[in-house]
Protein backbone atom coordinates (compact mmCIF):
# COMPACT_ATOMS: atom_id res chain seq x y z
CA UNK A 1 0.00 0.00 0.00
CA UNK A 2 1.17 3.54 -0.73
CA UNK A 3 -1.00 5.45 1.71
CA UNK A 4 0.89 4.89 5.00
CA UNK A 5 -2.06 3.83 7.15
CA UNK A 6 -1.21 3.75 10.85
CA UNK A 7 -2.24 0.49 12.45
CA UNK A 8 -3.80 0.81 15.93
CA UNK A 9 -3.98 4.61 15.59
CA UNK A 10 -7.73 4.73 16.46
CA UNK A 11 -8.93 3.40 19.82
CA UNK A 12 -12.36 1.88 20.46
CA UNK A 13 -13.44 5.17 22.06
CA UNK A 14 -12.08 7.07 19.06
CA UNK A 15 -13.98 4.84 16.63
CA UNK A 16 -17.23 5.29 18.58
CA UNK A 17 -16.63 9.04 18.64
CA UNK A 18 -16.10 9.11 14.88
CA UNK A 19 -19.32 7.18 14.27
CA UNK A 20 -21.43 9.29 16.60
CA UNK A 21 -19.71 12.40 15.25
CA UNK A 22 -20.99 11.79 11.73
CA UNK A 23 -24.41 10.57 12.84
CA UNK A 24 -25.23 13.29 15.34
CA UNK A 25 -23.87 16.02 13.09
CA UNK A 26 -26.23 15.10 10.27
CA UNK A 27 -29.03 13.31 12.07
CA UNK A 28 -30.14 15.82 14.63
CA UNK A 29 -29.26 19.26 13.38
CA UNK A 30 -29.79 18.76 9.66
CA UNK A 31 -32.63 16.28 9.47
CA UNK A 32 -35.01 16.59 12.45
CA UNK A 33 -37.19 19.21 10.77
CA UNK A 34 -37.20 17.43 7.41
CA UNK A 35 -38.23 14.17 9.07
CA UNK A 36 -41.04 15.97 10.90
CA UNK A 37 -42.24 17.44 7.58
CA UNK A 38 -42.64 13.94 6.10
CA UNK A 39 -43.73 11.97 9.17
CA UNK A 40 -46.08 14.50 10.78
CA UNK A 41 -46.70 14.56 14.55
CA UNK A 42 -45.34 11.05 15.12
CA UNK A 43 -41.89 12.01 13.78
CA UNK A 44 -40.02 10.74 16.91
CA UNK A 45 -41.21 7.24 15.96
CA UNK A 46 -39.44 7.63 12.63
CA UNK A 47 -36.10 7.62 14.46
CA UNK A 48 -37.06 4.38 16.21
CA UNK A 49 -37.99 2.64 12.95
CA UNK A 50 -34.87 4.07 11.31
CA UNK A 51 -32.77 2.56 14.09
CA UNK A 52 -34.41 -0.84 13.61
CA UNK A 53 -33.79 -0.80 9.86
CA UNK A 54 -30.21 0.34 10.51
CA UNK A 55 -29.69 -2.52 12.98
CA UNK A 56 -30.60 -5.06 10.28
CA UNK A 57 -28.34 -3.23 7.86
CA UNK A 58 -25.41 -2.98 10.27
CA UNK A 59 -25.38 -6.75 10.75
CA UNK A 60 -23.78 -7.32 7.33
CA UNK A 61 -21.16 -4.62 7.87
CA UNK A 62 -20.26 -5.93 11.33
CA UNK A 63 -19.87 -9.53 10.17
CA UNK A 64 -17.72 -8.48 7.20
CA UNK A 65 -15.64 -5.99 9.19
CA UNK A 66 -14.96 -8.50 11.94
CA UNK A 67 -13.77 -11.00 9.35
CA UNK A 68 -11.92 -8.59 7.04
CA UNK A 69 -11.11 -5.26 8.76
CA UNK A 70 -9.85 -2.77 6.22
CA UNK A 71 -9.38 0.97 5.70
CA UNK A 72 -11.88 1.71 2.97
CA UNK A 73 -14.02 -1.16 4.26
CA UNK A 74 -17.10 -0.59 2.09
CA UNK A 75 -14.97 -1.05 -1.02
CA UNK A 76 -13.48 -4.19 0.52
CA UNK A 77 -16.92 -5.65 1.24
CA UNK A 78 -18.13 -5.00 -2.31
CA UNK A 79 -15.02 -6.38 -4.04
CA UNK A 80 -15.06 -9.52 -1.91
CA UNK A 81 -18.75 -9.98 -2.70
CA UNK A 82 -18.63 -9.22 -6.44
CA UNK A 83 -14.96 -9.22 -7.46
CA UNK A 84 -13.38 -6.29 -9.34
CA UNK A 85 -16.53 -5.70 -11.38
CA UNK A 86 -18.64 -2.78 -12.48
CA UNK A 87 -21.20 -3.58 -9.77
CA UNK A 88 -18.58 -3.50 -6.99
CA UNK A 89 -16.81 -0.40 -8.27
CA UNK A 90 -20.06 1.43 -9.03
CA UNK A 91 -21.62 0.70 -5.64
CA UNK A 92 -18.41 1.67 -3.81
CA UNK A 93 -18.24 4.93 -5.74
CA UNK A 94 -21.92 5.45 -4.96
CA UNK A 95 -21.16 5.13 -1.27
CA UNK A 96 -18.29 7.60 -1.57
CA UNK A 97 -20.56 10.07 -3.37
CA UNK A 98 -23.24 9.59 -0.71
CA UNK A 99 -20.70 10.37 2.01
CA UNK A 100 -19.49 13.48 0.20
CA UNK A 101 -23.13 14.56 -0.16
CA UNK A 102 -23.52 14.12 3.61
CA UNK A 103 -20.46 16.30 4.14
CA UNK A 104 -22.09 19.11 2.17
CA UNK A 105 -25.32 18.57 4.13
CA UNK A 106 -23.46 18.97 7.41
CA UNK A 107 -21.44 21.92 6.10
CA UNK A 108 -24.58 23.85 5.12
CA UNK A 109 -26.11 23.01 8.49
CA UNK A 110 -23.03 24.48 10.17
CA UNK A 111 -23.49 27.67 8.15
CA UNK A 112 -27.22 27.85 8.91
CA UNK A 113 -26.78 27.53 12.68
CA UNK A 114 -23.82 29.93 12.72
CA UNK A 115 -25.99 32.60 11.09
CA UNK A 116 -28.87 31.95 13.51
CA UNK A 117 -26.58 33.00 16.36
CA UNK A 118 -26.48 36.49 14.85
CA UNK A 119 -30.07 36.62 13.64
CA UNK A 120 -29.00 36.13 10.03
CA UNK A 121 -31.20 34.94 7.18
CA UNK A 122 -30.90 31.13 6.73
CA UNK A 123 -31.26 31.72 2.98
CA UNK A 124 -28.27 34.08 2.94
CA UNK A 125 -25.30 33.52 0.63
CA UNK A 126 -23.23 33.40 3.81
CA UNK A 127 -24.59 29.90 4.56
CA UNK A 128 -22.55 28.17 1.82
CA UNK A 129 -19.60 30.50 2.48
CA UNK A 130 -19.45 29.43 6.12
CA UNK A 131 -20.04 25.81 5.10
CA UNK A 132 -17.10 25.85 2.70
CA UNK A 133 -14.93 27.49 5.39
CA UNK A 134 -15.74 24.60 7.74
CA UNK A 135 -14.86 22.10 5.03
CA UNK A 136 -11.44 23.77 4.74
CA UNK A 137 -10.97 23.44 8.52
CA UNK A 138 -11.91 19.74 8.31
CA UNK A 139 -9.28 19.32 5.61
CA UNK A 140 -6.58 20.94 7.75
CA UNK A 141 -7.42 18.72 10.73
CA UNK A 142 -7.30 15.60 8.56
CA UNK A 143 -3.95 16.60 7.08
CA UNK A 144 -2.52 16.51 10.61
CA UNK A 145 -3.05 12.73 10.78
CA UNK A 146 -5.51 10.10 12.04
CA UNK A 147 -4.40 10.35 15.69
CA UNK A 148 -5.41 14.01 15.71
CA UNK A 149 -8.75 13.10 14.14
CA UNK A 150 -9.38 10.40 16.75
CA UNK A 151 -8.46 12.63 19.74
CA UNK A 152 -10.50 15.58 18.46
CA UNK A 153 -13.45 13.26 17.74
CA UNK A 154 -13.43 11.96 21.33
CA UNK A 155 -13.36 15.47 22.84
CA UNK A 156 -16.11 16.76 20.57
CA UNK A 157 -18.23 13.61 21.03
CA UNK A 158 -18.21 13.98 24.81
CA UNK A 159 -19.15 17.66 24.54
CA UNK A 160 -21.97 17.24 22.07
CA UNK A 161 -23.51 13.97 23.30
CA UNK A 162 -23.56 15.28 26.87
CA UNK A 163 -24.73 18.73 25.81
CA UNK A 164 -27.45 17.51 23.47
CA UNK A 165 -28.72 15.03 26.07
CA UNK A 166 -28.94 17.88 28.60
CA UNK A 167 -30.81 19.97 26.00
CA UNK A 168 -33.30 17.13 25.49
CA UNK A 169 -33.93 16.59 29.20
CA UNK A 170 -34.08 20.32 29.96
CA UNK A 171 -36.41 20.96 27.03
CA UNK A 172 -38.81 18.26 28.16
CA UNK A 173 -38.68 19.48 31.76
CA UNK A 174 -39.27 23.12 30.82
CA UNK A 175 -42.27 22.18 28.68
CA UNK A 176 -43.89 20.20 31.47
CA UNK A 177 -43.38 16.90 29.62
CA UNK A 178 -46.09 17.65 27.09
CA UNK A 179 -46.04 17.21 23.32
CA UNK A 180 -46.98 20.29 21.27
CA UNK A 181 -46.25 18.93 17.77
CA UNK A 182 -49.77 17.74 17.09
CA UNK A 183 -52.13 18.16 14.18
CA UNK A 184 -51.75 17.06 10.58
CA UNK A 185 -51.36 13.56 9.23
CA UNK A 186 -48.71 12.70 6.65
CA UNK A 187 -50.15 9.22 6.09
CA UNK A 188 -48.42 5.86 5.90
CA UNK A 189 -46.44 6.69 2.75
CA UNK A 190 -45.16 9.93 4.23
CA UNK A 191 -44.10 8.22 7.44
CA UNK A 192 -42.30 5.39 5.63
CA UNK A 193 -40.62 7.98 3.39
CA UNK A 194 -39.40 9.83 6.49
CA UNK A 195 -37.61 6.65 7.57
CA UNK A 196 -35.29 7.11 4.56
CA UNK A 197 -33.98 10.30 6.16
CA UNK A 198 -33.86 8.64 9.58
CA UNK A 199 -31.67 5.91 8.07
CA UNK A 200 -29.49 8.63 6.59
CA UNK A 201 -29.17 10.00 10.12
CA UNK A 202 -27.72 6.65 11.26
CA UNK A 203 -25.55 5.79 8.27
CA UNK A 204 -22.53 7.42 9.87
CA UNK A 205 -21.68 4.04 11.38
CA UNK A 206 -20.08 3.22 8.02
CA UNK A 207 -17.38 5.75 8.92
CA UNK A 208 -16.11 3.14 11.37
CA UNK A 209 -16.17 0.42 8.72
CA UNK A 210 -14.13 2.60 6.39
CA UNK A 211 -11.36 3.01 8.99
CA UNK A 212 -11.25 -0.63 10.13
CA UNK A 213 -7.54 -1.36 9.62
CA UNK A 214 -6.57 1.60 11.80
CA UNK A 215 -8.76 0.60 14.77
CA UNK A 216 -7.09 -1.23 17.66
CA UNK A 217 -7.99 -4.96 17.75
CA UNK A 218 -10.20 -4.46 14.66
CA UNK A 219 -11.64 -8.00 14.53
CA UNK A 220 -13.50 -7.22 17.76
CA UNK A 221 -13.62 -3.45 18.09
CA UNK A 222 -15.04 -2.45 14.69
CA UNK A 223 -18.26 -4.33 15.42
CA UNK A 224 -18.36 -3.08 19.01
CA UNK A 225 -17.88 0.51 17.89
CA UNK A 226 -20.72 0.24 15.37
CA UNK A 227 -23.16 -1.17 17.95
CA UNK A 228 -22.20 1.38 20.59
CA UNK A 229 -22.41 4.37 18.24
CA UNK A 230 -25.88 3.37 16.98
CA UNK A 231 -27.13 2.78 20.54
CA UNK A 232 -25.86 6.17 21.74
CA UNK A 233 -27.48 7.94 18.80
CA UNK A 234 -30.87 6.26 19.34
CA UNK A 235 -31.02 7.69 22.86
CA UNK A 236 -29.83 11.15 21.81
CA UNK A 237 -32.18 11.34 18.80
CA UNK A 238 -35.23 10.40 20.83
CA UNK A 239 -34.42 12.86 23.60
CA UNK A 240 -34.05 15.69 21.10
CA UNK A 241 -37.07 14.71 18.99
CA UNK A 242 -39.35 14.75 22.04
CA UNK A 243 -37.80 17.99 23.31
CA UNK A 244 -38.41 19.70 19.95
CA UNK A 245 -41.95 18.31 19.81
CA UNK A 246 -42.58 19.52 23.36
CA UNK A 247 -41.40 23.06 22.55
CA UNK A 248 -42.91 23.76 19.13
CA UNK A 249 -46.09 22.97 17.20
CA UNK A 250 -45.57 20.95 14.05
CA UNK A 251 -46.02 23.87 11.64
CA UNK A 252 -43.19 25.80 13.31
CA UNK A 253 -40.90 22.75 13.25
CA UNK A 254 -41.50 22.39 9.51
CA UNK A 255 -41.09 26.12 8.87
CA UNK A 256 -37.73 26.07 10.67
CA UNK A 257 -36.72 22.65 9.38
CA UNK A 258 -33.11 23.67 8.62
CA UNK A 259 -32.54 24.95 12.17
CA UNK A 260 -35.31 23.25 14.18
CA UNK A 261 -33.26 22.70 17.35
CA UNK A 262 -32.29 26.34 17.67
CA UNK A 263 -35.91 27.35 17.10
CA UNK A 264 -37.08 24.90 19.79
CA UNK A 265 -34.47 25.95 22.34
CA UNK A 266 -35.62 29.53 22.85
CA UNK A 267 -39.24 28.97 24.01
CA UNK A 268 -38.15 26.07 26.21
CA UNK A 269 -34.89 27.40 27.66
CA UNK A 270 -34.75 31.11 26.84
CA UNK A 271 -31.99 33.05 25.09
CA UNK A 272 -29.24 31.26 26.99
CA UNK A 273 -30.60 27.91 25.89
CA UNK A 274 -30.83 29.18 22.32
CA UNK A 275 -27.16 30.21 22.21
CA UNK A 276 -26.01 27.01 23.92
CA UNK A 277 -27.93 24.97 21.34
CA UNK A 278 -26.33 26.90 18.50
CA UNK A 279 -22.91 26.27 20.08
CA UNK A 280 -23.69 22.53 20.31
CA UNK A 281 -24.79 22.53 16.69
CA UNK A 282 -21.50 24.06 15.61
CA UNK A 283 -19.49 21.52 17.63
CA UNK A 284 -21.57 18.60 16.36
CA UNK A 285 -21.51 19.55 12.71
CA UNK A 286 -17.79 20.41 12.79
CA UNK A 287 -16.81 17.07 14.34
CA UNK A 288 -19.15 15.20 11.99
CA UNK A 289 -17.55 16.84 9.00
CA UNK A 290 -14.03 16.08 10.19
CA UNK A 291 -14.84 12.40 10.76
CA UNK A 292 -16.64 12.02 7.43
CA UNK A 293 -13.81 13.61 5.43
CA UNK A 294 -11.41 11.22 7.18
CA UNK A 295 -13.44 8.14 6.20
CA UNK A 296 -14.37 8.98 2.61
CA UNK A 297 -10.82 9.96 1.65
CA UNK A 298 -9.63 6.54 2.78
CA UNK A 299 -12.35 4.80 0.84
CA UNK A 300 -11.42 6.67 -2.33
CA UNK A 301 -7.76 5.81 -1.67
CA UNK A 302 -8.54 2.12 -1.48
CA UNK A 303 -10.56 2.25 -4.72
CA UNK A 304 -7.68 4.06 -6.41
CA UNK A 305 -5.07 1.57 -5.21
CA UNK A 306 -7.29 -1.29 -6.37
CA UNK A 307 -7.37 0.36 -9.82
CA UNK A 308 -11.17 0.63 -9.70
CA UNK A 309 -11.31 4.39 -10.27
CA UNK A 310 -8.96 6.70 -12.21
CA UNK A 311 -6.47 8.92 -10.45
CA UNK A 312 -4.47 12.02 -11.27
CA UNK A 313 -2.33 13.99 -8.84
CA UNK A 314 -2.74 17.22 -10.89
CA UNK A 315 0.79 18.20 -9.95
CA UNK A 316 0.17 17.83 -6.20
CA UNK A 317 2.86 16.30 -3.98
CA UNK A 318 2.19 13.54 -1.46
CA UNK A 319 0.48 10.15 -1.43
CA UNK A 320 -2.75 9.00 -3.01
CA UNK A 321 -4.45 9.51 0.36
CA UNK A 322 -3.37 13.16 0.33
CA UNK A 323 -4.81 13.61 -3.15
CA UNK A 324 -8.15 11.93 -2.38
CA UNK A 325 -8.48 14.15 0.67
CA UNK A 326 -8.27 17.18 -1.62
CA UNK A 327 -10.77 15.69 -4.10
CA UNK A 328 -13.20 14.98 -1.24
CA UNK A 329 -13.24 18.52 0.13
CA UNK A 330 -13.39 20.14 -3.32
CA UNK A 331 -16.46 18.10 -4.36
CA UNK A 332 -18.13 18.65 -0.96
CA UNK A 333 -17.50 22.38 -1.29
CA UNK A 334 -19.08 22.44 -4.75
CA UNK A 335 -22.24 20.69 -3.48
CA UNK A 336 -22.39 23.01 -0.46
CA UNK A 337 -22.50 26.03 -2.74
CA UNK A 338 -25.01 24.78 -5.32
CA UNK A 339 -27.52 22.54 -3.45
CA UNK A 340 -29.93 23.28 -0.60
CA UNK A 341 -30.33 21.08 2.49
CA UNK A 342 -33.48 19.28 1.39
CA UNK A 343 -32.11 18.21 -1.98
CA UNK A 344 -28.74 17.26 -0.55
CA UNK A 345 -30.44 14.98 1.99
CA UNK A 346 -32.68 13.43 -0.65
CA UNK A 347 -29.80 12.58 -3.00
CA UNK A 348 -27.82 11.13 -0.11
CA UNK A 349 -30.74 8.91 0.90
CA UNK A 350 -31.27 7.62 -2.66
CA UNK A 351 -27.63 6.74 -3.21
CA UNK A 352 -27.09 5.18 0.20
CA UNK A 353 -30.15 2.92 0.09
CA UNK A 354 -29.28 1.60 -3.39
CA UNK A 355 -25.69 0.90 -2.33
CA UNK A 356 -26.89 -0.77 0.87
CA UNK A 357 -29.16 -3.16 -1.04
CA UNK A 358 -26.28 -4.08 -3.38
CA UNK A 359 -24.00 -4.87 -0.43
CA UNK A 360 -26.52 -7.10 1.35
CA UNK A 361 -27.33 -9.02 -1.83
CA UNK A 362 -23.68 -9.61 -2.71
CA UNK A 363 -22.74 -10.83 0.76
CA UNK A 364 -25.87 -12.98 0.97
CA UNK A 365 -25.16 -14.69 -2.35
CA UNK A 366 -21.42 -15.15 -2.11
CA UNK A 367 -20.04 -14.74 1.42
CA UNK A 368 -22.59 -15.49 4.11
CA UNK A 369 -21.24 -18.99 4.76
CA UNK A 370 -17.64 -17.77 4.87
CA UNK A 371 -18.39 -15.20 7.58
CA UNK A 372 -21.01 -17.24 9.47
CA UNK A 373 -23.85 -14.79 8.79
CA UNK A 374 -27.58 -15.50 8.96
CA UNK A 375 -29.18 -15.15 5.55
CA UNK A 376 -32.60 -14.14 6.83
CA UNK A 377 -31.17 -11.04 8.50
CA UNK A 378 -29.63 -9.83 5.22
CA UNK A 379 -32.79 -10.58 3.24
CA UNK A 380 -34.79 -8.64 5.84
CA UNK A 381 -32.40 -5.70 5.44
CA UNK A 382 -32.91 -5.77 1.66
CA UNK A 383 -36.69 -5.86 2.01
CA UNK A 384 -36.76 -3.00 4.53
CA UNK A 385 -34.46 -0.86 2.38
CA UNK A 386 -36.57 -1.52 -0.71
CA UNK A 387 -39.84 -0.53 1.00
CA UNK A 388 -38.35 2.67 2.39
CA UNK A 389 -36.71 3.58 -0.94
CA UNK A 390 -39.96 3.04 -2.86
CA UNK A 391 -41.96 5.20 -0.42
CA UNK A 392 -39.33 7.94 -0.44
CA UNK A 393 -39.15 8.01 -4.24
CA UNK A 394 -42.95 8.18 -4.44
CA UNK A 395 -43.16 11.12 -2.04
CA UNK A 396 -40.33 12.99 -3.75
CA UNK A 397 -41.84 12.39 -7.20
CA UNK A 398 -44.99 14.14 -5.99
CA UNK A 399 -43.22 17.07 -4.28
CA UNK A 400 -39.91 17.46 -6.16
CA UNK A 401 -39.69 15.25 -9.27
CA UNK A 402 -36.43 16.89 -10.34
CA UNK A 403 -34.56 15.33 -7.43
CA UNK A 404 -35.83 11.86 -8.40
CA UNK A 405 -34.68 12.44 -11.98
CA UNK A 406 -31.29 13.68 -10.75
CA UNK A 407 -31.01 10.63 -8.52
CA UNK A 408 -31.70 8.22 -11.38
CA UNK A 409 -29.31 10.09 -13.67
CA UNK A 410 -26.64 10.04 -10.97
CA UNK A 411 -27.00 6.30 -10.45
CA UNK A 412 -26.86 5.65 -14.19
CA UNK A 413 -23.81 7.85 -14.71
CA UNK A 414 -21.85 6.24 -11.85
CA UNK A 415 -22.32 2.68 -13.14
CA UNK A 416 -21.85 3.67 -16.79
CA UNK A 417 -18.63 5.48 -15.90
CA UNK A 418 -17.30 2.42 -14.07
CA UNK A 419 -18.26 0.08 -16.88
CA UNK A 420 -16.35 2.15 -19.43
CA UNK A 421 -13.35 2.69 -17.13
CA UNK A 422 -12.98 -0.99 -16.21
CA UNK A 423 -13.44 -2.06 -19.83
CA UNK A 424 -10.52 0.14 -20.81
CA UNK A 425 -8.45 -0.67 -17.72
CA UNK A 426 -9.01 -4.35 -16.88
CA UNK A 427 -7.88 -5.42 -13.40
CA UNK A 428 -5.48 -8.31 -12.87
CA UNK A 429 -7.48 -10.62 -10.58
CA UNK A 430 -4.36 -12.03 -8.87
CA UNK A 431 -3.02 -8.56 -8.03
CA UNK A 432 -6.47 -7.48 -6.88
CA UNK A 433 -6.73 -10.41 -4.48
CA UNK A 434 -3.28 -9.65 -3.14
CA UNK A 435 -4.18 -6.01 -2.40
CA UNK A 436 -7.19 -7.07 -0.39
Amino acid sequence: MTSNYKKDSITLAGAVAMGTGVMIGAGIFALTGQIAELAGPIFPLSFVIGAIVTAFSAYTYIKMSNAFPSSGGIAMILTKAYGPTTVAAGAALLMAVSMVISESLVARTFGTYALRAFGGDPQSVLVPVLGVAMIVVAYLVNVSGSRSVGLLSIIMAVLKVGGIAIFGVAGLWASGIRFEATGGDAGVTGFVASVALSILAFKGFTTITNSGAEVTDPHRNVGRAIVLSIAICVVVYLLVAFAVGASLPLDRIVAAKDYALAEAAEPALGKTGFYLTVALALVATASGLIASVFAVSRMLTMLTEMKMIPHSHFGMPGTIKDHTLVYTVVIAGFLTVFFDLSRIASLGAFFYLVMDIIIHWGVFRNLRHDIGARGWVMLSAIALDAVVLAAFATMKWQSDPLIVILGILGLTMVFLFERVFLARNPIDQAKHDHKQ
